[in-house]
């Protein structure tokens, strides 16, 4: 690792004198991109960085998704996982980051923020089972500080999900496979009035290996009412969301084998699980031209979450066990304005943008100490008002024929005030950070460009540790924490499309955090930990030879330290060190088509000296596919085709079994499902 770091950094030091990066929205009416024969968009001429990208729907729908948060997996580098149930939010990995919930990782869906900020149970909590990837037409992603438009939580990287608002043919769609699991969709686009008046409903349900059932169903649907086309056009959207599940959260390696764990797929606590909702109201606008677009998005929406989780047993309380809860309800409204125009007279071409972002959370969150769903005592209660502005500016001006740059600020403004049952941990703060940042992108030249980014970002902490006095469990006084903390990155990349069908991008990167959130597993929760920074490269390459063939592969290698010298270490637990992947895809071959992806998750140590690390994980997945007609096609899916006995996620902490007699550190793991198949009938209308 010292010799990969050994080989980046001079590189990167010859440029950290700017000041900061940045980049704009990937604009499809730029005209300058170079075509090549693929079935993924060009990005030359058009991104500003090498690590941007649109991801169409037709390559979306080759891919095998076991839930619907693993529809982002096909984001080069990034890792979803699970460690309880099937309702719960999914787990994140991006650039040598456990993201837990979604720390670092922003996520839209139709311009609506998913992450949600001062959540019960971490900061940033990104619950996208509501997605249904029939409806999305694609899926847009940046990665690093170096993007204006993209504010909190954006530091390691940023993902778009776009709904189409007409669907080409209607769908009925029903799925079936192994440990209950089973899906109804109906979805369809007619017409109505002036437009088009989208609707789908899912029904899902899903078992699981587990032997506690993880009884996971859930109601979806969406309405959607739309004129005109996505440049000159709006839509109202509505958006329902509704399910509850057990979970068999991680599992005490110790105990595998025993009396208490009899399979890898058994549980200690059978009673934790949860319920959640999600219920919105959305507008989009926009209005373009060739030398001019303006967008505006406004939307309502309402969150609820019931979670009740056991990760250490008995530890705190030998009788009752260590089951808490963690509900949170929220109502997060929020306005979104961006206006783009060419300005002449600098260089050849010249566009200009600003944007304006308006957020507002009123949440209600608390903590009770809980047995089998039923609160014995409350430990906090708390009603959270956040509220931000965030303002944004940039220049993109191409100088030459060869060379363009990107020059951007963005500034925000974060009010927090919490009202706490203790009186001594509430109060109101504030908070303003300002994120200029640089792109400079030289070509292309033989169809490759090459990057040079820097850039500053931030993500906010929990409005409550900003105003804490006491810890509301052991009574202990603590400090408060900064309210947004500052994130530096800094990458070169490379970018090309030289070979014919084959789409190339490598970078290798730092970015500095001058405080790592983290997840800790006893507490269950993220908090504010010490300054962190990461250095890496990332490989990419999508290469369609022929009409019917397509492979996807990239790999990602991160060095993750937390900066100073303590004397237990400065590993960051869970920081994942590498991840590779490679996808195949045949089409066009009569009426079969078909795929297959394997992913490997590297080792990651699990605790700061290095001590105790987890083992890689690698999955197979694929998919088999016939097509009776244009309308008509069934399908097979199989996961974990290799049947591995391998880790979702581990952890390191102190956990107490009912029959001993003091907590225990040990390895606690969630196990990737065993091998299962679905079979999925389609008809289009």
């Amino acid at each position: 690792m010292n010799r990969i770091s050994n080989l980046f950094v001079p590189l990167l030091g010859s440029f950290l004198s700017f000041q900061a990066a940045a980049q704009s929205e990937p604009q499809p009416q730029k005209v300058d991109a170079v075509e090549i024969q693929t079935s993924r968009n060009s990005q030359i001429g058009v991104a500003d960085t090498a690590n941007s990208g649109t991801i169409t729907q037709k390559q979306l729908e080759a891919r095998a998704v076991y839930r619907a948060g693993e529809l982002l997996e096909a984001i080069p580098g990034l890792i979803v996982s699970q460690h309880s149930g099937e309702g719960k939010a999914n787990q994140f990995y991006l650039r040598g980051f456990n993201l837990d919930h979604g720390t670092d990782l922003r996520t839209s869906v139709d311009g609506m923020l998913v992450n949600q900020r001062s959540h019960s149970h971490g900061q940033g909590w990104t619950d996208l089972n509501f997605l249904i990837p029939e409806l999305t037409s694609r899926l847009e992603y940046r990665k690093g500080p170096f993007y204006a438009a993209e504010g909190d939580f954006a530091a390691a990287g940023a993902a778009s999900v776009v709904y189409v608002d007409r669907l080409p043919d209607g769908i009925i769609s029903m799925t079936g496979g192994q440990n209950g699991l089973g899906r109804t969709l109906l979805a369809a686009s007619p017409a109505f009035g002036c437009g088009n008046m989208l609707y789908a409903i899912e029904l899902f349900r899903n078992n699981g290996p587990f032997v506690n059932p993880d009884n996971y169903r859930k109601l979806n649907g969406v309405l959607r009412y739309s004129e005109g086309t996505e440049g000159n056009g709006f839509n109202l959207s509505a958006m329902a969301y509704s399910a509850q599940w057990n979970s068999t959260d991680q599992i005490p390696s110790r105990a595998l084998g025993t009396s208490t764990l009899k399979s890898r797929f058994d549980t200690i606590d059978p009673t934790s699980g949860g319920s959640a909702g999600r219920y919105s109201l959305s507008a989009a606008w926009q209005r373009s031209s060739e030398e001019s677009a303006t967008r505006v998005n406004a939307y309502v929406t309402q969150n609820k979450l019931d979670l009740f989780s056991n990760f250490t047993y008995f530890a705190d309380d030998p009788v009752n066990g260590d089951q808490f809860a963690q509900p949170d309800q929220r109502i997060s409204s929020a306005v979104n304005l961006s206006h783009r125009w060419q300005q002449a007279g600098l260089g050849q071409k010249t566009e200009i943008a600003v944007g304006l972002q308006l957020q507002n959370d009123n949440i209600y969150n608390s903590l009770y100490s809980s047995k089998a769903r039923q609160r014995l005592a409350t430990t906090r209660a708390d009603h959270v008002v956040e509220t931000s502005v965030g303002a944004f500016a940039e220049v993109g001006t191409r100088w030459t024929d060869s060379f363009r740059s990107v020059v951007a600020m963005r500034a925000d403004r974060y009010r927090f005030k919490v009202d706490s049952d203790n009186v001594l941990n509430s109060g109101t703060t504030s908070d303003s950070i300002a994120s200029p940042k640089l792109s400079l992108i030289f070509g292309p030249w033989a169809k490759t460009e090459a990057y040079v980014n820097i850039g500053r970002g931030f993500h906010s902490n929990d409005a409550r540790g900003t105003t804490i006095a006491f810890d509301p469990k052991s009574g202990e006084s603590v400090n408060k924490v900064s309210p947004l903390v500052r994130s530096n990155g800094y990458e070169l990349g490379l970018r090309s499309e030289f070979v014919r069908g084959l789409q190339s991008s490598i970078s290798i990167y730092r970015l500095e955090f001058d405080s790592e959130l983290v997840f800790v597993g006893d507490a269950g929760t993220t908090e504010a930990g010490r300054p962190s920074r990461r250095n890496g490269f990332e490989i990419s390459n999508y290469y369609k030879p022929t009409d019917w063939l397509t492979i996807d592969s990239d790999i990602s290698f991160s060095q993750a330290r937390f900066r100073g010298n303590e004397v237990g270490g400065n590993r960051i637990p869970g920081a994942v060190d590498g991840v590779a992947s490679i996808a195949v895809a045949v089409d066009n071959l009569g009426p079969w088509f078909g795929a297959l992806q394997l992913r490997y998750f590297g080792p990651r140590a699990l605790i700061e000296d290095n001590s105790v690390r987890s083992r890689s994980t690698t999955t197979l997945n694929g998919r088999l596919g016939y097509r009776f007609s244009r309308k008509m096609l069934v399908e097979l899916e199989g996961f974990n085709l290799a049947n591995r006995a391998d880790s979702a996620i581990d952890y390191y902490y102190a956990s107490k079994l009912q029959s001993e007699t003091a907590p225990v550190n040990d390895v606690h793991f969630h196990p990737i499902e065993s091998r299962s198949f679905r079979v999925t009938f389609s008809m289009n209308f």
